[in-house]
């Protein structure tokens, strides 16, 4: 059998860095702790205050984090940075305002055509790049959003650029079941437990032979490969993959904004993507919403202009991209084993 040279082990026992498996203490931590955890979370508005400035915060950091799971997918697994999931989340929305304000379409079904219309968007696009080098897919997918931006622009079917206005409240009701939105205070069950079933899809998906692949595939692209891996097949999939967290933020921020623009294409949500991916680390589970709970809480609360605002942030991105792109957590670990460090000579001394 083909052993795994940086592991030591099978290919199908490859270990990804910073996950491994659960010990029957931990699964039992896991399957009593996690249900907790979530709860307190939901009340997590209330216990600030529940004001409308707390919720509206809260309901656009899990919008994002959404946003931000589909780029720290491809960052985190295949060290490839696209510049174009901007497409996936303004074609989530573009398609469910279009659909619910000129097919009169309910919030089911929009959701459906963003997710379909997204997985065909990354099919395409994966078909055309997934056997390229990264710089070359990096142009590609940030080509394809420029595309789409300038189509958002000058079509008049998805109102040029004035957008669609007059997106209805979210309705997800099921007979007898009542699920609508009126305000942000109701948008927040809606966006929590759709982003704590995209955290758990997530923490699936870390666990699972695509992922496996796909980091062989980033760590050693020659190596995976002649242990039989398909390198471009793991590209391709993950960025089909990579395109439904997008999609739901896309579907659920035409709601919550009631209206969508080519605004969406903006170099700012861009950003947002790309900090919030790497400014806590790489695998992080949490890490995307951690991320985007720091920008939006400082642009939200404690904000100093809408341009200074923007100036940290891209400094942020510079910051973690070329001078830490351990991120946070390599921080963390940097201080950790300095203490260590620190109080081995203090023993000895």
């Amino acid at each position: 059998m083909t052993m795994n040279k940086q592991t030591g082990a099978p290919p199908s026992q490859f270990s990804i860095p910073g996950i491994r498996p659960y010990s029957t203490r931990e699964r039992v931590i896991r399957w009593a702790g996690v249900p907790a955890v979530i709860v307190a979370f939901f009340f997590l508005p209330v216990a600030l205050g529940g004001g409308i400035r707390i919720y509206d915060t809260l309901v656009v950091i899990a919008i994002f984090a959404l946003m931000v799971y589909g780029v720290d997918m491809l960052l985190s697994y295949l060290g490839d940075i696209s510049l174009g999931h901007t497409a996936f989340w303004a074609a989530g929305a573009y398609v469910t305002a279009a659909s619910a304000t000129r097919f009169g379409w309910n919030s089911w079904m929009t959701l459906v055509a963003s997710i379909v219309l997204c997985l065909a968007l990354a099919a395409v696009l994966g078909g055309a790049v997934y056997k390229s080098r990264a710089f070359i897919f990096t142009l590609s997918t940030y080509a394809a959003a420029v595309v789409l931006s300038n189509i958002a622009h000058n079509w008049e079917f998805v109102g040029g650029s004035d957008g669609v206005v007059g997106v209805p409240f979210l309705d997800l009701s099921i007979g007898p079941i009542q699920i609508a939105t009126n305000s942000v205070q109701d948008m927040w069950p809606v966006v929590y437990v759709v982003l704590v079933l995209v955290i758990l899809g997530i923490s699936r998906f870390r666990h699972s032979k695509l992922a496996r692949t796909s980091l062989m595939a980033y760590m050693n692209p020659d190596l995976a490969t002649t242990m039989g891996v398909n390198v471009s097949r793991a590209r391709f999939l993950l960025l089909v993959i990579s395109s439904v967290p997008p999609a739901l933020a896309g579907w659920l921020y035409a709601y919550y904004r009631s209206y969508v623009s080519p605004d969406l294409f903006e170099m700012y949500f861009l950003i947002i993507m790309l900090t919030a991916a790497a400014i806590v680390g790489r695998r992080v589970l949490l890490g995307p919403v951690i991320g985007v709970a720091l920008i939006i809480t400082q642009q939200n609360l404690f904000s100093l202009g809408g341009s200074v605002d923007k100036l940290i942030l891209g400094l942020v991105l510079v910051v973690v991209l070329t001078v830490w792109p351990s991120g946070l957590l390599g921080l963390w670990h940097l201080l950790r084993d300095t203490g260590k460090r620190l109080l081995a000579r203090r023993h000895r001394v």
